[in-house]
């Protein structure tokens, strides 16, 4: 039967946690408390009276609790096992969401134009499930007209609100206002019943 010594990485509340193995013959302990495949203990034994019985059955012979009293070893098909907790983590990360934060900047007397050009590229990034942090810039005098600012970025997040929320209402920092928008997550859900109203009104 091989021996092996390996990491693998565990996962709790999401965090992770990097946990070594001994298996096999890499296990130390002269005495240890088994555990089945099934879940059923078979008592306390010797390592080598425990890897006998794991040999026996084809399987491994695994020390999941090396810090208790005896050390808590399981019998188990460790590359079954290895193979089913790296599908799990794939699953895992396909499952976490990478939020990117954009940013756009913008000046008090923005005109309409470029105001909508801006609005178009909030809109593009929260539709893609980014967040957005619109920033206004003040030059020179300009900060004494922070009301000016405030209302565009209140304007922006006004026409976004089916697909955004404030996240972080403007606040004057230095010589710049921020706001932050995120995706609404009910913005698909009201997406959908949007277009189904539209739908039957036209029926």
């Amino acid at each position: 039967m091989p021996s092996v010594f390996c990491v693998i990485l565990t996962y709790w509340r999401g965090d992770t946690i990097s946990k070594e193995l001994r298996v096999n013959s890499d296990i130390r302990a002269r005495e240890v408390r088994v555990v089945d495949a099934n879940g059923d203990q078979l008592g306390i034994m010797s390592a080598r009276e425990a890897l006998s019985i794991a040999g026996e059955r084809g399987l491994d012979l695994v020390e999941v609790a090396p810090n208790a009293k005896p050390p808590v070893c399981r019998i188990m098909d460790y590359g079954k096992h290895r193979y089913e907790q790296s599908k799990r983590d794939k699953a895992a990360k396909k499952k976490q969401k990478v939020v990117n934060v954009k940013e756009i900047r913008m000046s008090p007397k923005i005109d309409e134009h470029d105001f909508d050009v801006k609005l178009r590229a909030a809109e593009r990034f929260l539709k893609s499930g980014d967040k957005v942090k619109v920033s206004v810039r003040f030059r020179g005098r300009e900060i004494v007209h922070s009301d000016l600012a405030k209302g565009k970025l209140d304007d922006l997040a006004n026409q976004l609100k089916e697909i955004a929320v404030v996240e972080r209402p403007p606040k004057l920092e230095g010589r710049q206002m921020i706001a932050v928008l995120a995706p609404r997550t009910d913005a698909g859900q009201k997406a959908e019943t949007k277009q189904a109203d539209t739908v039957e009104a036209n029926n």
